[in-house]
C-alpha cells in the first residue's frame, strides 16, 4: 500500500516500510515559514510512525534545496529577525526528530546544497549524492552565521578547521570534493541516485530498527561521555537489545544460518 501526503512545500511518499520525503518548492527549494512547518509534521509523522522503518529526504529539481529564503526574509522588513528565528526554531525541531528518530535516514542530495540546506544534508546517517551535487555555505556571503545544526555535525564529520574553511570563504565544493572529505558516503550518478538510495532504504527496512534507533544514541552520546561511560552505554545497550524480539530473532537466525526476519 502507498500513500502520499500532499503539502504546499513538499510532499510525503510512504510504500513498503519507507518514507520518502521530497522538498519542492519551485525553482530552487527555497526553505520558509510554511516549509520548515512542514518540514517538522513529516519529520514527526515518520517518527511515530511504526509502519516506517527507513526515511529518505531528497528534493526535487536540479536543487537540493538553496537554503533560506532570503528575499523572503528581506520582505520581513523590521519582523525579518523574528520571522528568521522562528524558521530556525522549526528547522531544529524538525532535525531533532530526524536524529532521534529510531529509523535510518538516508539523503539524497540531488543538486545543490547551500545554506540551510547544506546544513539539512548533513543531518542524514547516510548521505549519498548525484554527481552534479554540489555545497556551499553561503551565509556569511548574506552576512549571516550559519544554523539547521551545521555547526554541530560538520566539525564531527570534518573538523573544526574545514568547517571554519567553508563558513569563513563560502567555498563551494562538488560532489567528489564532498565525498574526499568523507561529508557524503557515496557518489552515483544522476540517473542512479533514487534508485541507488531506494535499493539502500529497502535493506534497512528490513532491519532491526529498534537497534538502529540504539545505535544512534550511542553515537549521539560518544563525543561527550568518558571512554569508560560509553562503553557501560554499550554494554546495557547490548544486552538490553538481546531480551527484544528482534535481538532474539537475530541470534537465532545467525545460530541457524538463515536470514533474519525483524519487525
Amino acid at each position: 500500500m502507498t500513500t502520499t501526503s500532499e503539502y504546499a512545500t513538499l510532499h510525503l511518499t510512504i510504500a513498503d516500510s519507507i518514507a520518502i520525503i521530497t522538498l519542492d518548492r519551485p525553482k530552487v527549494n527555497g526553505m520558509n515559514i510554511t516549509m520548515m512547518k512542514e518540514l517538522v509534521v513529516v519529520a514527526k509523522k515518520c517518527a511515530e510512525d511504526d509502519n516506517v522503518r527507513a526515511v529518505i529526504l531528497t528534493g526535487s529539481g536540479a536543487f537540493f534545496s538553496a537554503g533560506g529564503d532570503v528575499k523572503a526574509m528581506a520582505a520581513g522588513g523590521d519582523d525579518a529577525s523574528v520571522i528568521l528565528k522562528e524558521m530556525a526554531d522549526n528547522i531544529h525541531e524538525a532535525i531533532s526528530s530526524f536524529a532521534r528518530m529510531s529509523k535510518p535516514v538516508i539523503v539524497g542530495v540531488n543538486g545543490m546544497a547551500a545554506g540551510g540546506g547544506f546544513s539539512l544534508a548533513m543531518i542524514g546517517d547516510i548521505v549519498i549524492a548525484g554527481e552534479s551535487a554540489s555545497f556551499t555555505m553561503a551565509y556569511t556571503a548574506a552576512g549571516l552565521t550559519p544554523d539547521g545544526s551545521s555547526t554541530y555535525f560538520l566539525p564531527r564529520i570534518i573538523g573544526v578547521r574545514k568547517t571554519m574553511e567553508l563558513i569563513l570563504t563560502n567555498r563551494k565544493l562538488s560532489a567528489m570534493e564532498a565525498l574526499d572529505w568523507h561529508m557524503v558516503n557515496q557518489v552515483v550518478p544522476d540517473d542512479q541516485l533514487m534508485p541507488t538510495v531506494m535499493s539502500l532504504a529497502s535493506k534497512l527496512a528490513q532491519g532491526p530498527t529498534d537497534a538502529y534507533g540504539e545505535i544512534k544514541k550511542l553515537m549521539h552520546s560518544t563525543y561527550s561521555n568518558s571512554l569508560e561511560d560509553q562503553m557501560e552505554l554499550e554494554g546495557q545497550a547490548i544486552s538490553e537489545r538481546l531480551n527484544t524480539p528482534n535481538g532474539k530473532e537475530g541470534v537465532k537466525a545467525f545460530s541457524e544460518k538463515r536470514k533474519p526476519k525483524f519487525i
